[in-house]
């Protein structure tokens, strides 16, 4: 079965395919910038993002992901990736210096087979480290470490990572899925 992913994001599109091939999943990248509506909700991102990239295929699959810290009230949430581009790892860091640093990543894979839609959540709850700590990953992988583990999602090998990160659980959704609808 073949699928194509669309988003900018390399690193995403290599977690995904990785993922997908334990369901037989062929993945097809299509790197194009797709719209960031700005919403409350990752679903709401989603849906607008596969309704921009409806006309790619009969497959499509996007995810869109975000860093949720309850003590900044849910920042940075669904503008994870602008917060990244501006303040960086070094900018959230000093936001929550003296508050919990209980952290949840989450992520919403959207798929669109013909007509039919499915949005699928996944999430990884955890801490923010004091510093970032490895080279694996992208984004805020360096500063993010998942309950029951001690190094960053930075310090996992990618196998690693994507036994338990919060898109890997979303897109194994999208697999299960995709044995039962075809």
């Amino acid at each position: 079965m073949d699928l194509t992913f669309v988003s900018t994001n390399v690193g995403k599109f290599r977690e995904v395919r990785g993922i997908l091939s334990e369901y037989d999943v062929r993945v097809r990248w299509s790197r194009r910038q797709l719209p960031e509506v700005q919403a409350g909700r990752l679903e709401s991102v989603v849906e607008a993002k596969l309704d921009a990239a409806h006309h790619l295929g009969s497959r499509i699959l996007v995810e869109d992901s975000g860093l949720f810290i309850p003590a900044l009230g849910g920042f940075p949430g669904v503008y994870s990736a602008y917060v990244f581009d501006t303040i960086g790892l070094a900018g959230v860091l000093r936001l929550v210096e003296g508050q919990s640093r209980r952290a949840r990543f989450r992520a919403v894979a959207g798929l669109s087979i013909g007509p039919r839609r499915w949005l699928m959540p996944g999430e990884c709850p955890g801490r923010i480290a004091h510093r970032p700590r490895g080279t694996h990953g992208f984004g805020f992988d360096p500063i993010f470490i998942a309950d029951g583990e001690t190094r960053t999602f930075g310090e996992l090998d990618p196998a690693e990572k994507n036994r338990r990160s919060h898109r890997a659980r979303a897109i194994r959704r999208v697999g299960r899925l995709l044995r039962t609808v075809g």
